[in-house]
């Protein structure tokens, strides 16, 4: 088991029952802010969940796409909602069946290695799904949207990508999961949000040519009901079976005051690029 799983305690944040006015751009606020707090010191490490409802997510490499007014014109047309992450990866679909997981540890003298939050992040999944005796593999699913080395799938159909964000001493590794809903019509949004910003043209930058059969929620694939909130569950169980003590919180006023920055700058470069 990773040892970055193996905390004393985790202070835990719960932001999944915010509601439709919860904004995406928040989320990124609150992580940046977070992974500074653990960071300096000033708290334990942090399992945050959160939901965000109709919003694709765009990754920084998806604001050169050549037409990227169109293909944001049509999923608004469609009643989605549409940032830019301060982060890297593209697009990725948030709705109401999306639970979001971040775990924030304080980077160590020797630094965390990239692939160790990768793989420390997969490794709980993998707990958290072992009850349904699911097969879960880390590696890239090509065909899916935001195709990474660390895509998580069962029998070959994604169900979850993470990322990883890393600030003033802080390590913020971000995962969707798809509790719920048809990966297949969440691809096929991005499939068309792909083929209306390129409009046939040729980039340097390859982006994924999506085949929406490649996706799919937990529920289609353990056939069997999976909510945002089973999974919520199963993340506290997998946790404290690992000996760590859970600890609900909220943000410190000092916390409030670094999110304020933060956010005023996610929503700063949203409106410079989404005009």
């Amino acid at each position: 088991m990773s040892e970055l799983l193996k905390q004393p305690t985790w202070r835990i944040i719960d932001h999944s029952s915010l509601g439709y006015h919860f904004d995406a751009k928040q989320s990124f606020a609150f992580d940046d802010a977070l992974c500074e707090a653990v960071g300096s010191g000033r708290s334990e490490p942090i399992v945050r969940m959160w939901v965000h409802h109709q919003t694709v997510v765009l990754g920084i490499q998806d604001t050169k796409l050549p037409y990227l007014d169109k293909g944001v014109r049509l999923l608004r047309e469609k009643g989605w909602n549409v940032i830019v992450r301060n982060s890297g990866g593209l697009a990725v679909v948030l709705d109401e069946g999306v639970l979001n997981v971040s775990l924030i540890f304080p980077d160590t003298k020797k630094g965390i290695d990239i692939d160790r939050g990768y793989e420390a992040m997969a490794q709980l999944v993998q707990y958290m799904l072992a009850p349904y005796g699911a097969e879960v593999k880390a590696g890239e699913v090509v065909g899916s949207y935001c195709p990474g080395s660390f895509d998580l799938s069962i029998h070959g159909k994604k169900f979850a990508g993470i990322s990883q964000r890393r600030l003033r001493g802080g390590v913020a590794v971000q995962i969707y999961l798809c509790a719920s809903g048809s990966g297949a019509e969440r691809a096929e949004l991005i499939q068309q949000f792909y083929e209306h910003a390129l409009s046939g043209e040729q980039t340097k930058f390859v982006y994924p040519t999506v085949v929406p059969e490649t996706m799919a929620s937990l529920t289609e694939l353990l056939k069997e009901e999976i909510t945002v909130q089973t999974l919520i569950l199963r993340l506290f169980q997998a946790l404290q079976s690992r000996g760590s003590n859970l600890v609900s919180s909220s943000l410190t006023p000092e916390e409030w005051e670094r999110y304020e920055l933060y956010w005023q700058r996610i929503v700063e470069r949203n409106e410079k690029v989404l005009k």
